[in-house]
């Protein structure tokens, strides 16, 4: 291929992926990215890094694409760092940049220069490089595009010197890299089995299923299983509707209260969620083995954490698809969902369930909601029922500022 500036190579991948915003707050460090922008990205400009992490999220949650950052030396990354935190909890894929010292004048510790770029937002990112040299920048970019968009999707870095944008290099074509994952065969149909011979199920329902667009799917799987389903604790995102006639309610975090509403269930099958994500100590008799567990995960980690039963390491889609085959139509009584409560009076000053309650009343039917009122939470689940795929998003990390 004819040689190309590291810039040209990293704005035609950025064409190549469908990214067509770039978020940042850019300084020194950054301008050879910046000059003759061209006039098919648009640069969304914010003043403070945290915002623009924010914005970059939101945006590449929407899209179900990766949002591209673009961050100023090492105190932008670490102005950044709360909201990065919340974009790895939100398993938001994203691609963050930023600039670094000049290459040649690095060992003389120069102002706005990063010691250990990479190692600046670890853990809390998928891949993190400052590439070997200027022609390896758009190289490690696709990488870190790659590594955010697979399951389980989080952030990238790529540390950028100053010097590197207007160096040759040859450009890179985007490949295609496949994001599905199918489940272990056998597994499937000992989870179809159990929910066959179970008695009283529930389905555990968490944000991977919104994240992957398989909430008709859900739906079908917990029509066809008659299984009470519930809401992961924290969910950050709506994968079940909350006025499906088997909607049962939402998981409180403290593992007591968790144990007690799944107590009456001999199967419980989490999917799409941690089993369980808990804010507060103390006994989880859901753990005791009283009930059988299974759960459909596409995050490793959260399948090696899970304290008992089975999980499944699998995308949503695909082993959804799957058990949706190999489940045999149910002949047990449908589950009573929860009730809602009677729509709460008017009162002087405006009482917080009023105002949810009018504001759900009023609002469109495909509205979208993005909710940063955590305390009021408890109150939003009660009077403003959220309507399913793509309807709700707040932050998983549990830090405002989102």
């Amino acid at each position: 291929m004819k040689p190309v500036s590291v810039k040209q190579a990293t704005l035609d991948l950025l064409r190549a992926f469908g990214i067509r915003k770039v978020f940042g707050n850019p300084g020194s460090t950054e301008l050879p990215f910046l000059s003759d922008w061209p006039d098919d990205i648009d640069y969304v400009l914010g003043l403070q890094e945290a915002s623009v992490i924010g914005m970059a999220d939101g945006y590449a949650q929407a899209t179900r694409n990766a949002g591209f950052v673009n961050l100023h030396s090492a105190a932008g990354l670490g102005n950044a760092l709360g909201n990065i935190y919340t974009a790895h909890r939100n398993q938001t894929p994203l691609v963050i940049t930023a600039g670094q010292q000049a290459r040649s004048i690095l060992p003389l510790q120069p102002f706005l220069y990063a010691e250990r770029a990479s190692e600046f937002p670890r853990p809390y990112v998928k891949f993190s490089v400052e590439p070997a040299g200027a022609e390896d920048v758009p190289a490690a970019i696709a990488r870190a595009y790659y590594m955010a968009m697979q399951p389980p999707c989080g952030p990238a870095f790529v540390s950028v010197p100053i010097d590197d944008w207007t160096h040759q290099t040859s450009g890179i074509e985007a490949r295609q890299v496949s994001r599905e994952l199918g489940p272990d065969p056998d597994a499937m149909k000992a989870l179809a089995a159990a929910l066959a011979a179970s008695k009283e199920p529930a389905l555990v329902v968490g944000p991977g299923v919104d994240r992957a667009q398989a909430v008709d799917l859900m739906m079908k799987v917990a029509e066809k299983t008659r299984a009470a389903v519930w809401i992961s604790p924290f969910s950050a995102r709506c994968s079940f509707p909350e006025r499906h006639p088997q909607f049962a309610g939402f998981l409180h975090a403290s593992p007591a209260q968790l144990s007690d509403a799944l107590r009456a269930h001999d199967l419980v099958v989490v999917i799409g969620a941690p089993a369980f994500t808990f804010h507060v100590e103390g006994d989880a008799p859901i753990f005791d083995g009283t009930s059988a567990i299974f759960q459909i995960t596409d995050d490793a980690t959260a399948a090696a954490v899970t304290p008992r039963g089975t999980s499944i390491i699998a995308t949503m889609k695909p082993a959804l698809t799957t058990l949706l085959e190999l489940l045999p139509e149910s002949r047990r009584a449908m589950p009573a969902g929860r009730k809602l409560p009677p729509a709460p009076g008017a009162t002087d000053p405006i009482g917080v369930e009023y105002l949810l309650h009018m504001l759900s009343s009023a609002m469109p039917r495909d509205a979208v909601l993005v909710e940063e009122a955590p305390s009021h939470r408890p109150a939003m689940h009660k009077f403003m029922p959220m309507r399913g795929q793509d309807s709700f998003y707040t932050m998983a990390s549990g830090g405002l500022g989102y």
